[in-house]
């Protein structure tokens, strides 16, 4: 049996790291911004629960940071092109080429 050496790679780069925990502090934050506004004494209604921070701020940024981690997953940092050549067969061709022909 060899002795192969076990390689550890990360799934994304350092860059696709630092993003997802950017978006995920905007998300953060968001949640912070939509907090508060209960009243201490439950009888009487408090009207700050409606304010404009906690009904149109807060739930922009935490899609805003939805949208960031989602960016940050499908970032791709090495931008390598694939090519498929034209001429290539797959085993598979064979056999579907072989079902064809003994109808």
């Amino acid at each position: 049996m060899e002795n192969n050496p076990l390689k550890t790679e990360f799934l994304f780069e350092k860059v696709n790291y630092k993003i997802l925990l950017i978006g995920l502090a905007v998300i953060a934050l968001g949640f912070i911004l939509m907090s508060g506004g209960g009243s201490e004494d439950p009888n009487v209604f408090n009207e700050d629960i409606f304010s404009w921070r906690r009904i149109r701020l807060a739930p922009t940024v935490v899609i805003i940071g939805f949208g960031i981690t989602i960016y940050a997953i499908l970032k791709n940092p090495n931008h390598a092109v694939v090519t498929v050549n034209s001429g290539e067969t797959f085993p598979e061709d064979k056999a579907i080429k072989n079902f064809k022909n003994t109808k």
